[in-house]
């Protein structure tokens, strides 16, 4: 835990979402090494699945053609050991449908992720009401909770009793994906999340661009961008170079 408390320590952090397997598995070892050491504070390193409920158009695309290529969890934990010996020191947060983490054995999961130099994970499709066993089985990494602005009063305090690390606040209602305005009531949104929790509060879903970076920064603790980061990647022609000009932009628009 201590490298992802740490990642808080200056804030707003930056956290870009990135499929291992996109375009090629070795390809994405690049992207997400470039990330890392061009300004990301933590990572969400994407394991893809065939039925990405949570995901838009651009997010799905790029996880399907990593299956293709042939990515799986068991491939998935080899590449975060290459990306810790190549000297990736920031948090790599697993995000993973459940369906495939059940597959492989959570108690197996856990160990050879915590080898492998992974710091939690998120599961998008696995509520509080039903993760007991899961964040169990792969303690003392942490199961990130995620929180919508639907999320009910009476609900909030469950999803958050016992969270750890940060708290992912979907910004909106719908699939991941870019917009070209940030949803109203997010101020309010943010504002009564953290009325219930002292852990770090990082937003995602349709943060397109550095200035709306900084619009969320300004009163979020993190920022996720998935979407714009997969888009401009996978349509670059030297994916690395790009993950680091993004990476840069991102952090300098969280500056200010």
């Amino acid at each position: 835990m201590s490298r992802l408390t740490h990642a808080f320590d200056h804030r707003p952090t930056f956290m870009p979402y990135y499929p291992l397997g996109f375009p090629t598995p070795a390809a994405s070892v690049d992207v997400i090494e470039a990330l890392a050491k061009n300004g990301a504070d933590l990572i969400e390193v994407g394991l893809p699945f065939s039925d990405p409920l949570a995901d838009g158009p651009v997010i799905q695309r790029a996880t399907q053609i990593a299956l293709q290529q042939g990515m799986t969890v068991a491939r998935a934990l080899p590449a975060l050991r290459e990306l810790r010996a190549r000297g990736v020191t920031i948090p790599l947060i697993l995000m993973g449908y459940y369906n495939p983490l059940l597959a492989y054995g959570p108690e197996r999961l856990a160990r050879e992720a915590a080898e492998a130099g992974a710091d939690g994970f998120i599961v998008p499709d696995l509520p509080p009401e039903e993760s007991a066993e899961f964040e169990a089985a792969v303690a003392p990494l942490p199961q990130i909770r995620m929180v919508a602005p639907t999320t009910p009063e009476e609900r909030l305090g469950r999803v958050l009793s016992g969270a750890q690390g940060f708290v992912y606040l979907v910004s909106l209602t719908g699939v991941t994906g870019t917009r070209g305005a940030l949803p109203e009531g997010l101020p309010e949104f943010l504002a009564r999340v953290r009325a219930a929790t002292r852990l770090p509060l990082c937003v995602g879903f349709g943060i397109s661009t550095p200035e709306q970076a900084l619009t969320v920064g300004r009163l979020a603790d993190g920022v996720i961008v998935g979407s714009a980061v997969v888009r401009a990647i996978g349509e670059s022609a030297a994916p690395a170079q790009t993950a680091a000009e993004l990476a840069r932009a991102f952090r300098a628009g969280l500056r200010g």
